[in-house]
């Protein structure tokens, strides 16, 4: 993890309104010090996909630890004019206090289950909705979208290229740490490599080629300077009349004497299947077999899948905008509901929010969820929600069930029950345990090879099923015919 405390900003007011005014509410009606139990899931996976990636944990446990309210804070508060004197002192004696449970970064993910739990006094736990929302939506989504662009290059090396089409400089930023625990090598976003250590990488752009009095010369200044690593861009002019044949005489005019290989040659437009399969020719018959190519341009995982269904000889990839705003599903729809508050006595009370909208209806109480590994294969069997007290036996044999329809089961035998959620928070203080990025890149690739080939495929995959324990499954259709009736 690599960050430096100047540069956490104070984000306590990156809030909706109405937590304020809930907040203020809950004050005047002596709920400061309820305890509430909210729990962050989600509807549906972006693109249709099978499953989704957790990310976005370290931003949310920054905030988090410097959650406070600063005298501008409340001065501005103040200015509103809606809330208590008595509730602005309140503030400034903010402490957080809340116990926090979260999936690890790097985990597949799946609908429905409670992937963040936060308990401690409603105040506390409300507020804190946005922030938790806006982490984790975000670099979920990017990180699952990177993850299926990283699929589709079948071991070929994919650079997050996206920075200038970002949604603003935090999605860069946040958006190529998701992209490299997705799974690619590296950004072209400089200051991610210097706030998280995401390997920078990049070389020239069209407007270098132009700068010189010709191609050949801009190819021969860059090879000059640049010797190790020396990529050229070969579409400025014409890629197999300008562009590879002076790649190719300056690796021989100036590489060669000095006892250096080339590096590749990019393609950033026109028809790069049919280019890179050209390019591929020149360069073996000059000597050069060992020149990667990358190509880039407008790039996602359908065009990466089929360029290489098309024999591109293509060695990597630089995926930009598609990638960065995962343009083509935008939005990750995480939401944050509560489950449950605590009475008087200490007995956890269930909520439920129901819905004419089936899919709407929370699960209430305070839970845990369980993944489900066959001994043998090491592959995901299911995930449960269970209630939180509730423990998975793996040495006896456990029946699952689809929670709409139930007639659905399967008793598994020779299996392993992981918890998956880990408490981060307690009382509000940290207790987690810090990952690199690079340990949580490499998690997260391990994670993902124990799902499936049918749950990973893009067009129809298998739904993994996230079922319910027999006390939780009860316990929610209990509430429903009390509601009902």
């Amino acid at each position: 993890m690599v960050k430096e405390e100047s540069r956490i900003e104070n984000l306590t007011m990156l809030v909706d309104f109405y937590e304020l005014t809930m907040a203020n509410g809950y004050f005047a009606n002596g709920f400061q010090d309820k305890i509430a139990y909210f729990d962050m899931f989600f509807r549906r996976i972006p693109d249709n996909g099978g499953f989704a990636i957790m990310a976005g944990v370290e931003q949310m446990v920054e905030y988090l630890k410097n959650l406070h309210f600063s005298q501008e804070d409340i001065d501005y508060l103040a200015g509103t004019s809606q809330f208590s004197p008595a509730f602005l002192e309140y503030l400034k004696n903010f402490q957080f206090a809340c116990d926090v449970w979260c999936i690890p970064e790097g985990t597949p993910i799946f609908p429905q289950e409670p992937i963040v739990t936060v308990r401690g006094p409603v105040i506390q736990a409300q507020f804190i909705e946005t922030m938790i929302l806006l982490c984790i939506n975000h670099q979920s989504l990017i990180a699952t979208k990177s993850n299926r662009i990283v699929r589709a290059a079948q071991g070929r090396a994919v650079m997050e290229f996206g920075s200038r089409r970002a949604q603003g400089y935090g999605g860069a930023v946040h958006g190529a740490r998701a992209a490299f625990i997705g799974g690619c090598a590296g950004t072209a976003c400089a200051i991610s490599d210097i706030r998280f250590g995401v390997p920078a990488l990049g070389t020239m752009a069209h407007s270098w080629v132009q700068l010189f009095d010709s191609e050949l010369d801009a190819f021969r200044a860059y090879a000059r300077e640049y010797p190790h690593n020396c990529v050229l861009l070969v579409d400025t002019y014409n890629v197999l009349n300008s562009g590879v044949p002076n790649a190719i005489r300056v690796f021989d005019e100036v590489l060669k004497p000095m006892g250096v290989r080339p590096a590749g040659i990019r393609i950033d437009s026109g028809d790069i299947t049919y280019l890179s399969r050209k390019a591929r020719k020149m360069l073996d018959a000059a000597g050069y077999p060992d020149c990667k190519i990358c190509a880039s341009n407008s790039l996602d995982e359908y065009i990466i899948r089929d360029m290489l269904l098309q024999g591109a000889q293509v060695d990597s990839f630089g995926v930009g905008e598609r990638l960065i705003t995962s343009s083509s599903e935008p939005v990750f729809g995480g939401v944050y509901k509560l489950a449950a508050v605590q009475a008087d006595d200490g007995t956890i009370v269930p909520k439920i929010k129901l819905s004419e909208n089936v899919v709407k209806i929370t699960t209430p109480g305070f839970k845990s969820v369980w993944r489900l590994y066959d001994r043998e294969t090491g592959k995901a069997i299911a995930d449960v929600i269970t209630m939180h007290d509730e423990v998975i036996d793996d040495t006896k044999p456990y029946t699952i069930f689809d929670p709409e329809h139930i007639w659905k089961r399967k008793t598994v035998e020779n299996f392993t029950a992981r918890r998956l959620q880990e408490k981060i928070f307690e009382k509000g203080r940290y207790i987690g345990k810090d990952r690199t990025l690079q340990e949580i890149k490499a998690y997260c690739k391990e994670q993902v090879d124990t799902l499936w080939d049918e749950v990973t495929r893009f067009e129809n995959p298998h739904v993994y099923y996230v079922d319910l324990s027999q006390k939780l499954w009860t316990e929610k259709n209990t509430l429903l015919s009390q509601n009902r009736n």
